[in-house]
């Protein structure tokens, strides 16, 4: 009963690829806080406009791996809710 069992390993890669989720957001919100909206520049300007530029490829660059580790994270979590219906219903009863 107090052993490991297959829910506290799914518990535990789910907290890890959920931390790492969370820091990738919030890596990404940091790099996303220089992104501006809309630039009006003229050519004495132009380092601003590759500025930009440098940030949309670093934000191109992260969404994979936050699409994938934010499915990853939703997939665990439905498959640890799973594995405790699981052993509720094959615990013996009291």
């Amino acid at each position: 009963m107090f052993g490991f069992s297959p829910l506290h390993a799914v518990l535990i890669v789910w907290g890890v690829v959920t931390g790492i989720l969370a820091v990738l957001l919030i890596y990404r919100s940091t790099i996303s806080m220089k992104e501006d909206d809309q630039l009006f520049l003229d050519s004495a300007q132009s380092n601003l406009e590759q500025e930009q530029r440098e940030v949309r490829l670093r934000l191109r660059k992260i969404a994979p791996y936050t699409t994938i580790l934010g499915a990853t994270s939703g997939v665990l979590l439905a498959v640890s809710a799973g594995l405790w219906v699981y052993e509720q219903f094959t615990k013996p009863a009291f």
